[in-house]
């Protein structure tokens, strides 16, 4: 029988800018996979706007840390020889590697260029504010460090559709360029009337030009690097055939295996379901639902009714394309989509993922390790570590909810032959400390419990129906299940 998968996002905002990343992930790489994670998310690989950039002001697509651009060889994670070594020794050690994609933009420009724009509102960027006039955008790419090598394209102001700086005049705005066929991108969230336009200068998918490079590119990548999926950072703002087109052909070149997710930022879940429609279901999609849903009963405690923690979230309607999480880079305390989950509540949010049945859960490295930057916030590895192990060893087999009360709730899994001692009992409180008599099984009689999470220190003996009374402390979580050897 296949062991349960998780991945762990390997990056948060404020990981040091010392080129030393992907050294660590290397060195790390035995660790992980023995406390039970067998995928790795790792942040974008592509040379950034500086040495500082997270990644996501993507430069130049085919610098992995090679070429002198930029004032730096290296990337803020190192260099592509050193990117190559974290991947390979993730692999020689059981664990596949997903790369961050950004592919919605371009920053740092090496020259600028005269061209026609309009100003749109920044609330409806479908409402033009001018007449079309002359502005000097940075949107001229040569990459002349890297030269031709790998691909020759050069980038110019007709393969975006929009920017935001004008450097005659020193302004900021939302400049739509014009020109023939020249417009945002209709397949995109509705978002201020149209959401094509995010940040930079933004990739025009209506341009053959832009999609035939941004094709090739992500097939080399995948070639390059050998891993073994995607995470493709902003969806939404790009154009969805484009993006149904080009994970259909990266599966068709590396295999159907090569898991892709999406980033569809939108905690809507009509609208996850119809983009999962558009894109036939050959990716998976971040469940943002059940993040905001964990993150109102962190922040409200005990007023939040737990019955309603999987409502319209997406592992509830497509557990398949569901890749649960707690937090993220961009969650994080004093980032864009800041919703952070409230210490009290992290340890049960990550039982809530991973621990039943549905979707694929991802371990964020800032609340495993810590958040650097001036406000360190500490890590949780002791938290998570036995929900890892729990759900590694143990959190197999039909599920059985018993999610009935507002403020205590509960599920069992019964557990599979092939994987000896498994099955679990899960208990949460946001209120006062309680129970929940379950089921686990009429075979466990006799067995004798303990709390893997060591919250509570009895012994659970299970009754001779096979039920038991599984107790929980307030505000906490349990993991009642037969221990690695007999008391």
């Amino acid at each position: 029988m296949e062991r349960n998968h998780t991945m762990m996002q390997f990056f948060e905002w404020h990981v040091e800018s010392d080129g030393n990343h992907w050294n660590r992930l290397r060195e790390l790489a035995p660790e992980l996979k023995k406390r039970g994670v067998d995928a790795i998310w790792i942040p974008p690989v592509t040379k950034a706007q500086s040495a500082q950039d997270t990644g996501y002001g993507v430069y130049d697509h085919y610098d992995l840390g090679e070429f002198d651009q930029k004032g730096t060889i290296r990337t803020k994670y190192g260099t592509k020889q050193q990117l190559q070594e974290a991947i390979q020794a993730c692999q020689d050690n059981g664990l596949v590697v997903y790369v961050d994609l950004v592919m919605n933009h371009k920053a740092g420009a090496d020259e600028t260029e005269v061209f026609q724009v309009v100003e749109v509102d920044r609330e409806d960027r479908l409402k033009v504010l001018s007449e079309p006039f002359d502005i000097e955008g940075w949107t001229k790419f040569t990459h002349p460090g890297r030269g031709d090598k790998y691909s020759s394209f050069k980038w110019n102001f007709g393969h975006f559709n929009g920017t935001d700086y004008d450097a005659k005049t020193n302004k900021t705005g939302i400049f739509r360029i014009v020109g023939e066929n020249k417009a945002w991108n209709d397949r995109v969230d509705d978002g201020f009337g149209n959401y094509d336009y995010l940040m930079f200068a933004n990739l025009d998918y209506n341009h053959p030009e832009v999609i035939r490079e941004m094709l090739d590119w992500g097939k080399w990548l995948a070639e390059t690097t050998h891993c073994n999926g995607y995470r493709l950072d902003a969806i939404k703002h790009i154009d969805y055939d484009f993006v149904r087109e080009f994970v259909d052909q990266v599966k068709a070149e590396r295999g159907d295996e090569f898991f892709i997710v999406g980033e569809y930022w939108n905690s809507d879940p009509g609208a996850c379901q119809e983009f999962l429609e558009i894109v036939e279901h050959k990716l998976s999609l971040f469940d943002v639902t059940l993040h905001y849903q964990m993150h109102a009963a962190s922040q409200v405690g005990k007023d939040f009714d737990m019955q309603t923690i999987f409502d319209h979230s997406l592992v509830s309607s497509n557990p398949r394309n569901a890749v649960t999480f707690v937090d993220n880079h961009d969650s994080q305390p004093n980032e864009a989509l800041e919703s952070w989950i409230d210490d009290w509540f992290k340890q049960i949010a990550y039982a809530l993922i991973l621990l039943r049945e549905g979707g694929y859960p991802c371990v964020f490295y800032g609340d495993y390790f810590q958040i650097g930057g001036e406000e360190v916030i500490e890590g949780k590895k002791e938290a998570i570590d036995p929900l890892l192990y729990a759900r590694y060893h143990k959190a197999y087999g039909e599920q059985e909810d018993y999610i009935d009360h507002p403020h205590i709730i509960g599920w069992v899994r019964r557990g599979a032959e092939e994987i000896e001692r498994s099955g679990c009992a899960v208990v949460i409180s946001n209120d006062e400390a309680g129970d929940k008599r379950m089921f686990v099984g009429a075979q466990r009689a006799g067995e004798v419990w303990t709390d893997l999470t060591n919250t509570r220190d009895e012994h659970i003996v299970i009754e001779e129906d096979g039920f038991a009374v599984f107790p929980v402390n307030g505000g906490s979580v349990s993991v009642w299940a037969l221990p690695e050897f007999d008391l």
